[in-house]
């Protein structure tokens, strides 16, 4: 019997294991469950699977009781390995242990495969993440790049997206990556309709840097968050650092080191990707020509947005555009 409804929907398997973390199996029901088309239908079906149906540890005072199996894997479109501090650090390349290699193994070679948190151990240890960029939680990427020597290790990202697999960084960054799938699968208009329901930023600025421990800031220090707010309202403008460094009364010097401490980018780089992300919603949302996008989104001409989009994306303004009106209507 199958386990997904063949309703069209797109199917998402999440793998669990003893010691998951609630967090991490909730947000991924909640953020993939609440993603509707434009007439209210949803457009994802999520279950929950583990390599044998019934309890499951959780790192907390309860248990889950799963209902599926491993067979729910072969007919996923989307796999989600959420993180078990239980047997995570314990992984090493091709050592699986058989259960779960079995069970990964029913994946289909066109699913997306991702991970939340440690989950990332899963992935590498199976060697789905040879050869490609991964993050995992900040205090266990050290752990991780002497493990997996073969995975190219980025410790200052919320997280990865390599094409068919996915990783993210600590539990929170698990939103930040469901959201970038969803924003991927349906544009940014879904995306940012699911954000707003769950009460979260459709788009987290930085990386996990900014969250390692690190000395606080005197009392009375003043933060960028000013310029930083001005800057989204006039991002047609061609913004220079002295503007920004300007609006807090700051040296050029100073604006852009206590910009990175509290982003985790540089300025110039922060400012593209807000540009980058107004030229989307414009492209999806309305029918501007590429040039009037450009000059709306701060980029000028219409050559240099399709240089920052194909970057950023891999795609060209034209065809991003045909991909979501198709998908999610005008």
């Amino acid at each position: 019997m199958a386990v997904f409804r063949d309703d069209g929907r797109h199917r998402v398997a999440v793998l669990v294991r003893h010691g998951v973390l609630p967090m991490e199996l909730g947000l991924v029901h909640q953020l993939f469950g609440t993603a509707t088309a434009p007439d209210g239908s949803p457009l994802y079906e999520v279950v929950t699977c583990s390599t044998t149906p019934g309890p499951v540890r959780t790192d907390a005072d309860f248990a889950v009781t799963v209902p599926h199996g491993p067979e729910a894997l072969g007919e996923a479109d989307t796999v989600i390995v959420p993180a078990s501090h239980e047997e995570d650090e314990k992984l090493r390349p091709g050592a699986l242990p058989e259960p779960l290699a079995e069970a990964l193994a029913r994946v289909r070679p066109s699913a997306r495969v991702a991970s939340v948190c440690t989950g990332a151990f899963v992935l590498a240890a199976a060697g789905l993440l040879d050869g490609c960029p991964a993050t995992t939680h900040w205090m266990s990427c050290d752990l991780f790049a002497r493990t997996f020597p073969d995975v190219t290790v980025d410790a200052a990202v919320l997280y990865t997206d390599a094409g068919r697999v996915l990783t993210s960084a600590g539990e929170a960054a698990g939103i930040d990556l469901v959201l970038h799938m969803i924003r991927g699968d349906h544009g940014a208009a879904v995306a940012t309709a699911v954000a707003r329901r769950t009460v979260v930023p459709p788009h987290r600025e930085g990386g996990q840097a900014q969250y390692i421990p690190r000395p606080l800031p005197e009392p009375g220090v003043t933060s960028t968050s000013r310029a930083r707010a001005w800057a989204l309202e006039n991002l047609h403008r061609p913004l220079t650092l002295r503007d920004l460094a300007s609006r807090e009364a700051m040296s050029v010097r100073t604006f852009t080191r206590r910009f990175r401490e509290e982003v985790g980018t540089s300025p110039g780089r922060w400012l593209t990707r807000r540009r980058v992300d107004l030229a989307r919603r414009l492209l999806e949302e309305t029918d501007l020509t590429v040039d009037q996008i450009a000059e709306r989104a701060g980029f000028g001409t219409g050559a240099s947005l399709r240089r920052h989009l194909q970057d950023a994306l891999g795609v060209a303004p034209t065809a991003y555009r045909a991909t979501f009106r198709g998908q999610s209507g005008p």
